[in-house]
């Protein structure tokens, strides 16, 4: 099993930077990639990001690519979600998962989900 607590989320200002930051714990962290989900209000939940667990492959979805930045630090069972240029179309609940597969965008794929953080940007 793997624990997931998310944190950082608030409430911001069209063009102003947040760092969601996900804290994992249980079984080996760094055998696991790392994915960002984000579910808006009457919308289906949608990738965001997601990292490999060994060489750092990174994927986007268009939406946020060159905004949003996705790192991790297996050393302290931490994922970061590093957002810039924040608009009010990013607001959403923020979701941190996991999967013991390979890196994936698809997120039947992922196994384990924290609770999620809000994130609301206003214009």
């Amino acid at each position: 099993q793997v624990q997931l607590v998310e944190s950082g989320g608030g409430l911001v200002q069209a063009g102003d930077s947040l760092r969601l930051t996900c804290a994992a714990s249980g079984r080996t962290f760094s055998r696991y990639a790392m994915g960002w989900f984000r579910q808006a209000p009457g919308k289906e939940r949608e990738f965001v990001g997601a990292i490999s667990w060994s060489t750092g492959t990174r994927l986007y979805a268009d939406s946020v690519k060159g905004r949003f930045t996705i790192s991790r630090d297996n050393a302290k069972n931490t994922v970061y979600l590093q957002m810039n240029s924040l608009k009010p179309e990013d607001t959403a609940v923020y979701y941190c998962a996991a999967t013991d597969g390979i890196l994936t965008k698809t997120r039947d794929e992922y196994n384990y989900w924290g609770q999620g953080t809000q994130v609301t940007v206003s214009s």
